[in-house]
């Protein structure tokens, strides 16, 4: 299992400017409105990352997909999973093959799940190990229900 960490100081993808984007740029990341704004005008060459709320219907993003490098999917607190079913969505229903980060309030404990659902990458909050992250990852080889990642049969006792 192969889950990557962000490192918030060598991470490639950035937020547009304060005082809000000006021209379309490579490797920015966009938040909802901005996308939504810059979506018709964005030139194809140029990757495109979006950081999608929690409680936003993804299905708006569907037209989208083959654009967009990046979907950034926000845990306002790491006890809101409704970002994993985003997530599903996004990967079993609609084949997003571009990366999927978790952010928000990640935690280590979190990195399992978030793999099984379909995330490339997770940006922990501060504070968090990514060695634990890591370790969490290995704990379990055994599941009872299916995965995105690897469409097994549900383990039977």
């Amino acid at each position: 299992m192969s889950l990557h960490f962000i490192d918030v100081h060598t991470d490639p993808w950035r937020r547009p400017a304060a005082d809000g984007l000006q021209r379309p740029a490579a490797a920015l990341l966009l938040d909802a409105p901005q996308w939504q704004a810059w979506r018709h005008t964005w030139p194809a060459e140029l990757p495109v990352g979006v950081q999608w709320p929690n409680d936003g219907d993804v299905a708006a993003l569907v037209p989208d997909l083959p654009r967009l490098r990046l979907i950034a999917l926000v845990f306002p607190k790491w006890t809101d999973g409704r970002a994993y079913s985003q997530a599903r969505l996004l990967r079993g229903r609609w084949r997003f093959r571009g990366e999927l980060r978790a952010t928000g309030d990640v935690i280590a404990d979190m990195a399992p799940l978030l793999w099984r659902c379909g995330f490339d990458s997770a940006q922990l909050r501060p504070g968090e190990s990514v060695a634990v992250a890591q370790r969490a990852l290995t704990t379990f080889d055994t599941h009872y229900q299916p995965d995105l990642r690897h469409h097994p049969q549900p383990h039977h006792a």
